[in-house]
C-alpha cells in the first residue's frame, strides 16, 4: 500500500440556502478532483446549503421575529435528509471515481423527527458508502438559534490507504475531549471543517497537528455579498449590515510537526491540492504520542458515548 495520499480541499462558496444548486457545485468539484487523481476531497462546514449568516445580521436573537422564522423555515427546507437519498449522486461519484469525501451539510434527520437541523460532517468512502455522520456536539454562540446539538455517534475514524482519518466541525476542534476520542481510535489524519475565514484556521490547525503528531487538513468555504442569490428571503435585510466578505477561506494543511505544508489560502475559489506522506506521522510519533507511549491511562481515561440519541425508541 502506498504511503501517500492526494488530497483536494474544495474551497468554494455555496449557492446560499439553495440545496439543489449547491449540490451541483459540490458534484462538479468532485469530478474536477477526480481528474487530478485525488483520493480524498474535503468540503467546509455546513456548505450544503450554507452557513446561517443572517443570525448576526438581522437580530437573530429577537424573540418571535418574522424574518428569523421565515429564514429558518427556508433553511430547514433546503437542508439534507440522508435517509431520503439526497446524497445519492455524491455517493455515486465517490464510487465511480474511487475518491473518499468529507462533506459538511445541514442535516434534517428522520430519527430526530425531521424538523430540527444539525451541522453534520459526513464521511463517504471510496466505495460510495456513507460511513459516519457526525452531528456537531455543541453549536457555537448564535448557531444555537437555528442548529440543534448533536451526539457522539459520529466520533468515528476510518481507514484510508495507510491513514486513519477522522473529523470535527469548526469550534468543536477546540474541545480537548472530542479530539482525544479520535486520537484514541488511531487518528493520524485530522479533518477540521469551517464555515470560512483564516481567523478560525490559522492557530488551531497547527496546534492540533503538534498536539496529535498528525496531519491536519482545515477546509473552509467562501462567502461574499455577491454570493447571496437574488431570490433569498429578506435579502435586503441581510445585505444591509453584511460586510463585502463574510468568509474569506483560510483552508490550509499542517504536518505532524505542526509546521505549515499549505498556509491559509484567502479569497481564492477552487481546489487546493496536496499529496501527503504517512511516514511523516511515524517520524513525529517517535518522541510524542498523545494516546500511546506518552499517555497514562491508569491515571486519566476518557469515556465516549457513541449511542445515536433519539427521543423515541420503538421496540
Amino acid at each position: 500500500m502506498s504511503s501517500t495520499l492526494k488530497i483536494a480541499m474544495a474551497q468554494i462558496a455555496p449557492v446560499w440556502l439553495d440545496k439543489k444548486s449547491t449540490l451541483k457545485k459540490i458534484e462538479n468539484s468532485i469530478i474536477d478532483a477526480a481528474k487530478e487523481n485525488c483520493e480524498l476531497i474535503v468540503f467546509g462546514e455546513a456548505l450544503l446549503p450554507g452557513y446561517p449568516f443572517w443570525l448576526a445580521l438581522t437580530g437573530g436573537a429577537e424573540w418571535d421575529k418574522k424574518v428569523n422564522k421565515e429564514l429558518h423555515a427556508h433553511y430547514v427546507r433546503n437542508s439534507v435528509c440522508i435517509e431520503k437519498g439526497e446524497l445519492e449522486e455524491v455517493c455515486n461519484l465517490a464510487k465511480a471515481n474511487k475518491i473518499a469525501i468529507y462533506l459538511g451539510i445541514m442535516e434534517r434527520p428522520i430519527d430526530r423527527g425531521g424538523h430540527s437541523i444539525y451541522a453534520s460532517l459526513v464521511y463517504i468512502n471510496e466505495e460510495g458508502n456513507v460511513q459516519s455522520v457526525h452531528r456537531k456536539l455543541q453549536p457555537t454562540y448564535d448557531e444555537r438559534l437555528t442548529w440543534a446539538p448533536g451526539d457522539g455517534n459520529g466520533l468515528q475514524v476510518h481507514p484510508l490507504k495507510a491513514f486513519t482519518v477522522g473529523g470535527l466541525n469548526c469550534w468543536e476542534n477546540w474541545m480537548p475531549l472530542p479530539r482525544t476520542a479520535l486520537y484514541g481510535q488511531g487518528e493520524n489524519l485530522h479533518i477540521a471543517v469551517w464555515p470560512g475565514s483564516d481567523h478560525n484556521t490559522k492557530d488551531i490547525t497547527r496546534f492540533i497537528a503538534r498536539e496529535s503528531r498528525s496531519f491536519v487538513v482545515s477546509v473552509s468555504s467562501l462567502m461574499t455579498k455577491a454570493d447571496f442569490p437574488k431570490d433569498t428571503p429578506h435579502l435586503d435585510a441581510i445585505l444591509k449590515n453584511a460586510p463585502e466578505s463574510l468568509a474569506n477561506g483560510g483552508s490550509c494543511i499542517a504536518g505532524p510537526d505542526g509546521e505549515w505544508i499549505i498556509e491559509p489560502v484567502l479569497h481564492n475559489e477552487g481546489l487546493i491540492i496536496q499529496t501527503i506522506d504517512f511516514n511523516r506521522v511515524l517520524e513525529e510519533r517517535q518522541n510524542f504520542d498523545v494516546v500511546g507511549h506518552y499517555s497514562r491511562p491508569d491515571v486519566t481515561k476518557l469515556i465516549v458515548n457513541r449511542e445515536r440519541q433519539t427521543t423515541v425508541e420503538i421496540k
